[in-house]
């Protein structure tokens, strides 16, 4: 029986050893065989570890290149790799090593004191350190190990990546993506955009996040291609590569700054055949910018946690702006009413995804799977979508009323949960309104007890010990009651229309 481990997927398609794999800020570079020796020096010391194929490893570090080989070795030594935002709270992570149960936690070395309390109370067995250099006691224990070679025979169905979403219930749920889940996702995109050798894709975002762990890694990895990796986003730093480089895949955000730069424009991008943009809606206006400054169209396309990609405009062929293009290879999309009945062209309805790259299910959670998933294996996205006469896809909304800022995702009821829970708040509405740069950032609306006095600055404050930097509201207005239907039912829409101008 064939090996279906998503590494080995990988070490087949691996050019030559000596063939660049990616080359860092300073200058640096590593191979394809420099990954297939640090994988295998990173996949021996988990198993020295006493850690077993299906056992989790949640990681919650800057970006590095040693981060990399650990996702690379996990993968290898049949582990799930389990990626945090590193901006996550305390009280976060204690739900998210509490719900996963990990073998093993790697967290930066100025968290150590407060997570090694934190995984004696949850019962993790190991916690690591490696920082934005790609140092720590990780770096240090995995650097004395002789590579171990073998890769841990895996099925389709074998768990490889535990990632979390927040839903409408507020508390988190666990993503099972299977190794099947990777590779096809990965070899239909490779294919879709023509990833070869010879691209050199510039790589900028966190890989913390499906974008930049899954679609751009796994196409370079995929292709033998390489990539210039860039801690974060440093527009001077990304206009000097872009010369050099042949793909680029961004959040809306990035091109926007881009184009926010008045000496922008096709100089920088002669070599570029690529630009992808994701997890955020692309503006037209951006699109039509950027297409008349550098002469190239951004392809959108469209993606979740639970699926991978879905959907793209095409490589070659009319991208249509406001669309996320066409369903991809082997993936099936169909637009919905409340029943599941397809809907008819160009009207909006629920939209259903089904391939082999959606997800298994949630985490120990098999009531909230079946309610996910009609009986014939659709998967009910909760995003909102047309399908226009020639086949394009349009989002036009989210059913339940995500909040994706800076291609992030805050669902509001988490952070209302929280709110509410804070001295002298009766309740709470949270929601988005459009941001120039962010695409949208988060709003609250909050009702006082009686007689309370709430402030907004210690609100923020109080809110940053338990909640992401990213989820906490850019505003909060404090108000004498919320607006509601006949039914009850906050009406966010018209919070939205009200708090739309201080961003625009």
């Amino acid at each position: 029986m064939a090996n279906v481990n998503f590494y080995a997927a990988i070490a087949a398609r691996s050019p030559d050893a000596e063939k660049v794999l990616l080359r860092d800020l300073a200058g640096q570079e590593y191979s394809f065989g420099d990954m297939e020796r640090e994988s295998a020096r990173m996949a021996a010391l988990l198993r020295r570890l006493g850690l077993q194929p299906g056992d989790r490893v949640s990681v919650q570090v800057e970006k590095s290149v040693t981060n990399l080989w650990l996702y690379l070795g996990v993968l290898r030594a049949g582990l799930v790799y389990h990626p945090l935002n590193t901006a996550y709270a305390l009280d976060e992570m204690q739900y998210f090593l509490s719900n996963a149960e990990p073998s093993l936690l790697v967290c930066d070395p100025s968290k150590l004191d407060s997570y090694s309390q934190l995984c004696a109370e949850v019962g993790t067995p190991h916690l690591m350190t490696l920082d934005a250099n790609g140092e720590g006691s990780l770096q240090e224990q995995y650097r004395q190990s002789e590579p171990d070679v073998d890769i841990e025979l895996r099925t389709d169905d074998d768990l490889a990546v535990l990632l979390y979403s927040s839903g409408t219930t507020g508390r988190p749920k666990g993503i099972m993506l299977t190794h099947k889940n990777l590779r096809s996702n990965a070899e239909v995109l490779v294919e879709s955009w023509g990833f070869t050798q010879q691209d050199v894709l510039l790589h900028a975002l966190p890989i913390y996040h499906v974008h930049g762990l899954f679609v751009g890694i796994h196409c370079v990895l995929m292709s033998g291609a390489s990539m210039h990796w860039l801690p974060k986003l440093e527009v001077n730093k990304v206009r000097e590569l872009l010369p050099l480089s042949t793909v680029m895949m961004g959040v809306p955000t990035y091109y926007t700054r881009l184009l926010a730069e008045a000496s922008f424009g096709r100089a920088d991008c002669q070599n570029m055949r690529l630009f992808v943009s994701g997890s955020a809606p692309l503006l037209e206006e951006t699109f039509a910018s950027f297409a008349e400054r550098t002469g190239h169209t951004i392809l959108e396309r469209y993606g979740m946690s639970e699926t991978g990609m879905n959907c793209s405009n095409p490589l070659i062929g009319e991208r249509r702006a406001g669309t996320v293009g066409f369903p991809l290879p082997e993936v099936e999309i169909r637009v919905c009413d409340l029943q599941h009945h397809p809907v008819s062209v160009g009207q909006i309805g629920e939209i259903e995804v089904r391939g082999p790259n959606v997800f298994k299910g949630y985490w120990r959670m098999p009531e909230k799977t079946a309610q996910d998933f009609t009986e014939d294996q659709w998967f009910v996205t909760g995003d909102q979508g047309r399908i226009d006469d020639r086949g394009y896809l349009s989002i036009v909304g989210r059913s339940k009323d995500m909040v994706i800022t800076g291609g992030l995702n805050v669902y509001p009821k988490e952070v209302e949960l929280v709110l509410n829970e804070l001295p002298g708040v009766q309740e709470s509405a949270v929601f988005g309104v459009p941001h120039p740069d962010f695409g949208e950032t988060v709003v609250a609306a909050i009702v006082p007890l009686a007689d309370a006095h709430l402030d907004e600055g210690n609100i923020k404050i109080l809110l940053k010990d338990k909640l992401a930097s990213f989820k906490v509201p850019k505003t909060i207005q404090v108000v004498a009651s919320l607006p509601r239907n006949a039914m009850g039912k906050i009406q966010k829409k018209l919070l939205r229309e009200q708090w739309n101008a201080p961003f625009s």
